[in-house]
């Protein structure tokens, strides 16, 4: 099976081959220059400079980082196409010559590894590509396109930054929203699905309270680290036991914290755990079930006082609208050919997209796009070893740049264009 594009006569995307050096360097810059959430000053300045250069309305430091361009083009529908920016504390170990050195202060004071270990850096560099390609084919396509680059996607404040700094009143409204994002598949490849895309996802810090005491004398103290333990142990029921088959969930416990030494037992432990879920149901009971188990866990023990459970971050459930769903599956197959366009199952992770539509009461849809070499994907489905490939997230994520650059770009153009044709 070939990934090279089928012959296209839409104008929009007949200069794509002449921009893919500078997209394959505008991509390498900003991998190599990675910043945290709401810290995307050079990356939103990247993005402002090359959306000004194509004749877009612009806007910086929307919602802090944010940017939006704004380019109208006579009578017709609003289209809002979606890229997020930030990058992770992630030590990058791909190897690779652009790879990233960099290190910043986080949040909390301290400083900390950052790299584009989820594929933001492509997203960036395919919205500066399809805007670029759509502003220049302006006698192709009648309407108004919002590009938005989006920050803090990862800490779940982004989308609702920049809808409270009135991204829903100073813009004009769109008829649809389009996002998509890089992950494992065969590049080439793009695939989604009609209603839940992605998970809804909770993260919660959870910090159980006991009384220290010397090491050799346990029976002075109410072990937080005994406590903790036990805690995580029942947490693990929650799925298997709580949540039916034919429903899914979840539950991960993400960092378990307390002391400093061996023969001190300390006053507090600390546990950070996420949550993900397809259904509103089965996310009141996994939370309710999770508050019942800490608490219980504490009282059982003998804890001086309850628990204290903190959200540390939301992410809504992210739903396709149905019918814009259909009318872009059929672009991407008449574009792609069917062989290249496959329907998944929701994933596990979780996206802060949803909010642009929810909030505007207006239809989304969000893709995937394959980023792995299609041999080493082949491979590893044939020897069984798809769950070895590098994830997003992981320090050795790193997309094949040929064809998934050329692919992204292509998939927004073509996705814009089936609300906005001549």
């Amino acid at each position: 099976m070939s990934n090279a594009p089928l012959p296209s006569p839409d104008p929009v995307l007949a200069p794509l081959d002449s921009m893919l050096p500078d997209l394959e360097s505008l991509y390498k810059d900003v991998h190599s220059h990675p910043e945290l959430s709401m810290q995307e000053k050079r990356t939103g300045a990247l993005a402002a400079e090359r959306l000004r250069a194509a004749g877009f309305d612009v806007t910086t430091g929307l919602g802090g980082t944010g940017v939006v361009g704004v380019l109208r083009n006579g009578e017709g529908p609003t289209v809002m196409l979606r890229a997020d920016m930030d990058a992770l504390p992630v030590q990058e170990a791909t190897g690779l010559p652009y790879a990233s050195t960099v290190t910043a202060t986080d949040r909390t004071g301290h400083t900390v590894p950052v790299s584009h270990m989820c594929g933001h850096d492509m997203h960036v560099t395919w919205l500066a590509g399809a805007s670029r390609l759509l502003a220049d084919a302006r006698p192709a396509w009648r309407g108004t396109l919002l590009a938005v680059f989006q920050p803090a996607e990862e800490t779940a404040e982004g989308a609702k930054a920049m809808i409270a700094d009135g991204l829903l009143e100073r813009f004009p409204k769109p008829d649809v929203v389009l996002g998509q994002h890089v992950m494992v598949g065969p590049a080439g490849m793009v695939a989604g699905r009609p209603g839940a895309i992605t998970s809804a996802a909770d993260s919660l810090q959870i910090r159980l309270f006991g009384r220290g005491a010397h090491g050799s004398m346990p029976q002075a103290s109410i072990d937080p680290v005994v406590m903790a333990a036990a805690t995580v142990m029942r947490l693990q029921g929650i799925v298997s036991r709580e949540v039916a088959a034919a429903e899914a969930a979840v539950v991960t416990i993400g960092a378990l914290q307390a002391g400093t030494k061996e023969n001190v037992i300390p006053d507090e432990a600390l546990i950070k755990l996420n949550v993900r879920t397809f259904d509103e149901g089965v996310r009141a009971r996994v939370l309710a079930a999770i508050e019942r188990i800490v608490n219980a866990e504490a009282e059982g023990s003998g804890a001086p006082r309850k628990p204290e459970i903190t959200v540390l971050d939301h992410y809504p459930l992210n739903r396709n609208d149905l019918e814009a769903s259909e009318k872009l599956v059929a672009a991407f197959r008449a574009y792609f050919g069917a062989e290249r366009v496959r329907e998944t199952g929701p994933a596990p992770t979780s996206e802060d997209f949803g909010s642009f539509g929810t909030d505007w009461h207006t239809p989304s849809v969000f893709w995937f796009v394959g980023g792995t070499d299609p041999r080493v994907y082949a491979q590893a489905k044939r020897e069984n070893r798809l769950q070895e490939l590098p994830v997003n997230h992981s320090p050795k994520f790193a997309p094949v740049l040929h064809p998934t650059l050329r692919t992204g770009v292509e998939a927004l153009v073509v996705a814009a264009r089936a609300w906005m044709p001549a």
